[in-house]
């Protein structure tokens, strides 16, 4: 399966290469205004339209932190968008279980902020036999890095990573932390991917990333 990830969008529609799967990792919304009206009229509008004309055949996405209506108003989100949107749930997709979930360390008054005790309930949910999954959040070590050299992650989303071995790990939030990587699990090759498109001045600076995955 070919998949192409994205994170930290932030309004920025961008071009998407043909691909079997794509995956958002939240921050979908533009960061210009962050009423709810504003978010129904572009998830509703420019999102929709992308949505309909990208070469993707499936597409699977979360909210991120800055996806304020998913949190607050989520039974105003369309709900006939071309995408399969994960709130701590899973889809199958050729064979393959894509589980998805927004949360985050605490972050000022975000969307889908939690402590780390909550988070780990979070993370318990990801069920064994996951192979993509997907977060808004890094884990604790792997491009969580801030600009001001502080570790922003997850320690207990690490943890869940080495208890559920997933296949391909795809986050973004922190956007200077954007790379990928290959985390050894006792013998189990990780792929993990922070895909933010976005710098730390919310421009766009990246474009999305390719995996082949068996």
């Amino acid at each position: 399966m070919h998949v192409t990830a994205i994170s930290d969008l932030h309004g920025h529609l961008v071009p998407i290469p043909p691909c079997d799967l794509l995956l958002i990792a939240g921050d979908i919304c533009p960061v210009r205004d962050h009423s709810l009206q504003t978010q129904i009229t572009f998830l509703d509008g420019p999102f929709r339209k992308w949505l309909e004309e990208i070469p993707a055949r499936r597409v699977v996405g979360i909210a991120g932190n800055h996806d304020f209506l998913f949190e607050l108003d989520p039974e105003s989100v369309p709900r006939d968008l071309r995408w399969s949107y994960l709130l701590d749930s899973a889809v199958e997709i050729d064979g393959l279980s894509v589980y998805g979930t927004p949360w985050q360390p605490r972050f000022f008054d975000w969307a889908f902020n939690l402590d780390e005790p909550e988070l780990a309930k979070k993370w318990e949910l990801i069920p064994a036999g996951t192979d993509i999954l997907l977060c808004h959040s890094p884990p604790r070590g792997v491009g969580d890095r801030t600009i001001r050299g502080d570790a922003a992650g997850s320690p207990s989303l690490l943890e869940a990573i080495r208890r559920v071995r997933p296949k391909l790990a795809v986050f973004g939030h922190i956007h200077e932390g954007r790379g990928q990587w290959t985390l050894d699990v006792d013998g189990t090759r990780v792929r993990l991917a922070n895909a933010s498109l976005v710098d730390e001045n919310y421009r766009l600076a990246h474009g999305p990333l390719g995996f082949e995955i068996p």
